[in-house]
Order: C-alpha cells, then sequence, then structure tokens
C-alpha cells in the first residue's frame, strides 16, 4: 500500500505510559466544563434507564440472580469508564454471555462462574500489555456476523420457557435440540398471563421505538408490566417470588473461593470470557468510533476491561464487556466522555439503595420480553442475508460458525470459523496466483518510453491540498482490513475529495468491503467525495454488495479521469458506470 504523495517527516513514537493513558485524563486535559459535566448527566441518566432492566434479564438468563446483573453494571461499567481507551465506552454484563455463563453456572456454580470472571480478567489485562488487542481486529467478518447471530438464537430459545410461562417437570435442558423438545412438550403448561404481558411488553417497546425513539421503551415496557402483575393480581412468576428481591445495597469486596483443583475446572469457561469478552468490547468501541470519528486505543481498553472484571468478581458479579447498544444510547444521549458512563453506575447505585424493593413486582415475562427484542435486534439479520449472497467463501464461514455455535459451543465455532477464513484466504491466493509460460521471474529493466505509454509526473497533484490519492496494493483481506481501513479512515479527515485506486487489488473479502463501507459512510456525512478507481468487476461487485455505491461512493477507471472530474474538467453523472461492467 502507498499513497501518491508521502513527505518524509518525523513522527512521534507513542511511549508505553502514553498508550495507556485512560481516555478520562485526555478528556479532562482538553478541558472539561459544567456544560460538559450537564451533558454527561444527562447521557449517563439515559443509559441507566436502558441499562436497569436489562443487566437484571440477562443476569436471569445467565442462571444467576438478578442482583448480580446490577453489581457488574456498578462496578464493572464505573471501572470501564474510569479506565477505558474508549471515550464512549459503557460497560456492563452483555448478551452475548448468557450462554458461557449459564453453562459455567450449571458446571461449576457461582463461584465458578465469579472465579472465572476474575481469571478472564487477568488475561485481559495481559492481553492488553502484550498489545493483543490489534490481532483481535484479525478476526474476519463473517466470524464475528455468524457468531452474534448464533449467540441471538440462543438467547431467543433461552427465553421461550418464561416467555409463555411454561412449567417443567425437571430442569430445562442447556442443549438447543432437547430444549426445543422439552419445552414443546410442556406447551400445555403455559401460562395465558405470562403470554399476555410478554405480548404486550414486545408490543410496547416495538411501538415505542418507531414512535418515541428517544423515550426509554424498554423500562417503560417493564414498568406497565409490572403495575399490571401488582394492579390485577396476576398469577405469573415474578423476581420477587423466585428470587426474594433485590439487596438494597453492594456486598462487601471479597475474593472469591479458589483453589488450583478449581481453577484448573473454570480455566476453559475463563478464557472463552476473556476471548468474548475481548471482541465484543472492541466491536462496541469501533462502533463508537464510527458514530463519533474518534479512535479508541484497543490495548488500554482491554486492560479497563480485565480491572473491571477483577472488580466485579470482588463484588459477586459476573462477566463485564463493552455494550454496542448501550454504547450507542450513550452516544446519541450526547455524552461528551467516560464521565458519562461513571455516572451511569452512580444513578444505578441510586436505584438499588431507593428503589430496589420495587423490583419484586417485576413479571419474568416482561424481563424475558425484553430479551427477545435483545436478541431480534443483535442478529445482525440484514448483514447475514448479505454474506449469503456474497460469496461461497463467506457464506461458508458464516454457516459454519453460526451452527457450531448454536449447536455446538461458541468458542468452536469462532476458532473454527477464523482457521476456514484463513484456509479460504489461501484457496484465493492459489487461484489468483499464475504463471505465464514466456514470462520472466524478476522483470528486466526498460526504456522509459518503450511502451508508448508514460504519462509525465504530475507535481500538482502530489501537493494537493484538496485531492488525496490512496493506492493500495495486493490482496486486500481481513489480515490488512483493519489497517488499511484505519489509515483510509483517518487521512482524508482534511481533504475534500479522496481516490482509492483499486488497480492493484487482486481481489478484497467482505471484511475488506465492511472496512471500505465504513470509511464511504464517514465520508459521506462529512461531505467529502470518495472516487474508487481502477476495481475489477469482481472486486466492484464486493464493494457494491456492501454498500460502496453512489452516491456514497463513484467509480472512474483512472485516477486521472477521477481527479479531472473532481477538478471539473468534464462532467460525468455521479452513478455513470465509467465503462466498468458487471460480470
Amino acid at each position: 500500500m502507498s499513497t501518491a504523495h508521502e513527505r518524509v517527516r518525523q513522527t512521534h513514537q507513542p511511549t508505553f505510559a502514553e498508550l495507556y493513558v485512560p481516555k478520562l485524563v485526555t478528556v479532562l486535559r482538553e478541558g472539561y466544563g459544567l456544560a460538559d459535566l450537564r451533558a454527561d448527566v444527562t447521557s449517563g441518566l439515559t443509559v441507566a434507564i436502558v441499562a436497569l432492566p436489562l443487566s437484571m434479564a440477562i443476569a436471569i438468563a445467565s442462571g444467576v440472580t438478578p442482583d448480580r446483573g446490577l453489581y457488574t453494571a456498578v462496578v464493572g461499567g464505573f471501572i470501564v469508564s474510569l479506565l477505558g481507551g474508549s471515550r464512549f465506552q459503557i460497560g456492563g454484563p452483555a448478551g452475548a454471555f448468557i450462554v458461557l455463563v449459564s453453562l459455567t453456572a450449571e458446571r461449576h456454580g457461582v463461584d465458578g462462574v465469579i472465579l472465572a470472571t476474575s481469571m478472564a480478567g487477568v488475561f485481559l489485562i495481559a492481553a492488553g500489555l502484550l498489545r493483543l488487542g490489534t490481532y483481535i481486529k484479525f478476526i474476519p467478518y463473517p466470524v464475528t456476523v455468524g457468531f452474534t447471530a448464533g449467540i441471538a438464537v440462543i438467547i431467543f430459545t433461552s427465553q421461550l420457557k418464561d416467555l409463555f410461562g411454561i412449567t417443567l417437570a425437571g430442569k430445562e435442558p442447556g442443549e438447543f435440540i432437547p430444549r426445543l423438545e422439552a419445552l414443546a412438550g410442556a406447551l400445555p403448561t403455559a401460562n395465558h398471563s405470562a403470554i399476555a404481558i410478554a405480548t404486550v411488553s414486545i408490543a410496547i417497546i416495538v411501538a415505542l421505538r418507531a414512535l418515541r425513539p428517544h423515550w426509554p421503551g424498554i423500562l417503560i415496557a417493564v414498568v406497565v408490566a409490572a403495575l399490571a402483575t401488582w394492579a390485577l393480581s396476576l398469577p405469573v412468576e415474578t423476581i420477587g417470588t423466585r428470587f426474594g428481591g433485590i439487596p438494597r445495597q453492594l456486598p462487601s469486596p471479597a475474593w472469591p473461593s479458589f483453589s488450583l483443583a478449581k481453577m484448573q475446572a473454570v480455566f476453559p469457561d475463563a478464557i472463552a470470557f476473556a476471548l468474548l469478552g475481548a471482541i465484543e468490547s472492541l466491536l462496541s468501541a469501533v462502533v463508537a468510533d464510527g458514530m463519533t470519528g474518534r479512535r479508541h486505543r484497543s490495548n488500554c481498553e482491554l486492560v479497563a476491561q480485565g480491572f473491571a472484571n477483577i472488580g466485579s468478581a470482588l463484588f459477586g458479579g459476573m462477566c463485564v464487556t463493552g455494550t454496542i447498544a448501550r454504547t450507542a444510547t450513550n452516544v446519541r444521549a450526547g455524552a461528551r466522555g467516560p464521565v458519562s458512563g461513571m455516572l451511569h453506575s452512580v444513578f444505578l447505585l441510586l436505584f438499588m439503595l431507593i428503589a430496589a424493593p420495587l423490583a419484586s413486582y417485576i413479571p419474568l415475562a416482561a424481563l424475558a420480553a425484553v430479551l427477545v427484542v435483545v436478541a431480534w435486534n443483535m442478529a445482525e439479520k440484514h448483514e447475514f442475508a448479505l454474506l449469503i449472497r456474497s460469496s461461497w467463501g463467506d457464506a461458508t464461514v458464516l454457516l459454519a460458525t453460526f451452527l457450531l455455535t448454536v449447536f455446538r459451543d461458541l468458542t468452536e465455532g469462532i476458532v473454527v470459523g477464523f482457521a476456514l477464513g484463513a484456509v479460504l484466504f489461501i484457496n484465493r491466493m492459489a487461484e489468483m496466483t499464475g504463471v505465464e509460460a514466456d514470462a520472466p521471474l524478476v522483470q528486466a529493466d526498460r526504456a522509459d518510453f518503450a511502451n508508448g505509454d508514460r504519462v509525465p509526473y504530475d507535481s500538482h497533484l502530489a501537493v494537493d491540498p484538496d485531492v488525496l490519492v490512496y493506492r493500495i496494493t495486493g490482496a486486500f483481506f481481513f489480515g490488512a482490513a483493519s489497517t488499511v481501513g484505519t489509515v483510509l479512515d483517518s487521512i482524508a479527515d482534511t481533504r475534500k475529495a479522496f481516490v482509492v485506486d483499486f488497480a492493484a487489488v487482486p481481489f478484497l473479502d467482505s471484511t475488506a468491503a465492511n472496512a471500505m463501507s465504513r470509511v464511504a459512510a464517514k465520508a459521506s456525512r462529512q461531505g467529502i467525495r470518495l472516487f474508487i478507481t481502477g476495481a475489477s468487476p469482481t472486486v466492484r461487485r464486493v464493494l457494491l454488495t456492501h454498500g460502496v455505491s453512489p452516491p456514497r461512493a463513484k467509480y472512474r477507471e483512472t485516477i486521472a479521469r477521477a481527479v479531472a472530474d473532481i477538478k471539473g474538467a468534464r462532467e460525468t453523472p455521479a452513478d455513470e458506470p465509467d465503462g466498468l461492467t458487471e460480470s
């Protein structure tokens, strides 16, 4: 990869300490005033309102008591914002962990979950200090979509029992097919009141999201369900009837009980917690970057996630990670920095101190309805369908990851998906490689004008303050997508037009195309004209499939023609194919 013009300059290499300075310190150094504090109070309260029912629902679905979800959000969420490398990240319990935590709780009990959480915290700190956060970005896009969709399916099926108020004769099976068989067999025991509460709760959430998107639909649905259950004395299971309510204070910090044998037993679970926590937190940070144009520091974020998990375990909580939906809510609510995330934890603590007794009236069917909506939203249905249509290779990786996550194990799905992605990349490179019969292995020198197509050097283009030309050379795949995407995302900030040349790119995969889609979206938001030049029909088709299309991006045959259009030398319609045809 090379730019059309690179000035020789000395760049400051950040020190180790600078790489791990929390974003909170950066924000305070930039200047933090009363107006910023007011904005963070508002956004922190908004996020706390969203996080309150979600934290309890996720904890219950994970096989632990609802108060442990609140401990996780209060303690873990505060530490993530205090020490993190993303200024907008909101930490807490996440739906993606429901599968792992419930399996760990079933095998090793709540003490095993707490011990595995603390061990995962140590692993995350080590990963951050070893600067492994960069490598997590190498996970192919189909793998991410596949395991996220798989988790969504598992969350949905795990909530069917409470959603319909079904009574099982024995313990609910953990495996996918046996669970569905057991629920189907016990369907005649369904509680009509629970079904009504779940239906109304889902309807309220969906309706408010469409009609009043800024209203806290989840909290309103839960409050309405609790009021209806209390006023009508509905015969449904509530937090109070199953768990006896929620404590009104945080427990005293204490180390989880452990022994060498116990640590060995939960070691695989701790590794899974750390791996998924790293992936989820960095995905959430990337989403925040895309919404705000800021840049997180992945290794600093991993260290913060590690300390947050240790802190959560000390107070009896469970796994902490960055939460995409709550982080996005934080940004949309006008947050200015990490203070918003810290205040969200403070507001949740105030709820525990003041209003915890009211939680006893919350019906479990309403919390199940909340998680059903969460599962529907996290399934990434559009991206799933897009990857299925994209290519057989992406579809294979996606489906393998998805099916293994649902029917086998999350960690197994991620590992196999990544391995398949690597194998498919090797296969694609082998298909792209050929040897011509009469072509020398090393090209000989040739005269400047030997082929008659030499173009004079244009020094004006190299120093043009408004146009930036960037050339990508070689396979553009998941291993390079993060690095190239970051470079493209940052160097175009100060230019009015941006040309990316794909003439030397033999192929790109869905991860690279997704990175280009983010670049195109940012350029469109900032009013920067983006031109793609030299793309082969195959490369162009992949880019168009992933949304790199007019009017966000325009396609031209050559750099010269793109620059001519930018300079107004000749007018060309935005959607003109410019000689490039689909094949």
